[in-house]
């Protein structure tokens, strides 16, 4: 049973440029895997809350796309407000760069942090340097910056010095009760994650052109006692990108199908009956309706 008096809970948003490792960052942090994740650039599209709690604090986590300015789509515009939005509403800011790396897409992001919210800055990918030596004059560096709360390095993928994050965050937040209950993980709905972990194996088996001009709705999701059934919409803007992504004898979306039905049995802990189609949307990224027809605000 959670102690009220003295307990701390508030929001913490987690931002950087695209590729940091802000989503893995949140899976490990909250020990669940609710964020998607890809080795492409700009695969989170959504603000999305992990919570963790724990017998002194809630730590509720705000996973944010990362901000750039490459793309000029409306899609991206919208992207990029959620970052800025996101840093106005919480208590704590975790600014997360890459270890020994800190370019122009870095200096960007580091441009939008406000003065009044505690910013720590999280090193990650620390177990990539290949001379450990690097990392302090690093940190000076980037302590010369910004005047930052305090600099954690840490390994999400290794879960290296994640507690001492945790640590650090504490430090800052309000004292509150807790927000959620101790075995919720998410705010999102299980029929989100669904379209999310389907639209992570596009964005794993396709080349570099296609997933941006990838989404996924979901056309049906009900549930019959341990069954879910889930029927998805793969949507393309281009003729060519749906024979890509159906693939020889339609093997690649039969794959990415099968991988995505088994993440959501796990997630769910329930057996998921699975149907993927894929259909051609021209300039969907850019068009108003339907980006908020697909959940894009």
């Amino acid at each position: 049973m959670m102690s009220i008096s003295g307990y701390k809970t508030g929001y913490v948003a987690i931002v950087g440029r695209p590729n940091v490792g802000k989503s893995t960052l949140l899976n490990h942090l909250i020990k669940q895997k609710i964020s998607i994740t890809s080795r492409k650039a700009q695969t989170t599209r959504f603000r999305i809350h992990g919570i963790l709690t724990d017998a002194h604090s809630q730590f509720i986590f705000v996973d944010t796309p990362g901000f750039q300015r490459r793309y000029r789509s409306q899609l991206n515009q919208l992207m990029n407000r959620v970052v800025q939005q996101s840093m106005q509403d919480v208590d704590v800011i975790l600014f997360v760069v890459e270890a020994g790396r800190f370019g122009h897409e870095d200096e960007l992001v580091l441009e939008q942090l406000p003065n009044n919210i505690p910013v720590i800055l999280v090193i990650n990918k620390t177990d990539f340097l290949t001379d450990k030596l690097q990392l302090l004059p690093f940190m000076q560096k980037m302590a010369n910056l910004f005047d930052f709360a305090t600099i954690v390095p840490v390994s999400a993928l290794q879960n290296k010095q994640l507690s001492d994050l945790t640590a650090a965050i504490r430090n800052h937040l309000p004292e509150n009760p807790p927000f959620f209950t101790e075995d919720e993980i998410t705010d999102r709905s299980e029929r989100f994650l669904a379209a999310e972990l389907l639209r992570e194996k596009v964005f794993r088996q396709i080349g570099e052109e296609v997933p941006y001009s990838v989404s996924v709705m979901i056309e049906q999701f009900t549930q019959e006692g341990n069954l879910y059934r889930i029927h998805a919409c793969i949507l393309v803007e281009r003729e060519n990108q749906k024979a890509i992504i159906i693939g020889k004898q339609g093997k690649k979306l039969k794959d990415m199908a099968t991988q995505a039905r088994k993440d959501m049995e796990a997630l769910f802990g329930s057996k998921v009956y699975l149907e993927v189609w894929v259909k051609v949307r021209s300039g969907w990224a850019d068009d108003a309706v339907a980006l908020k027809s697909l959940g894009y605000e």
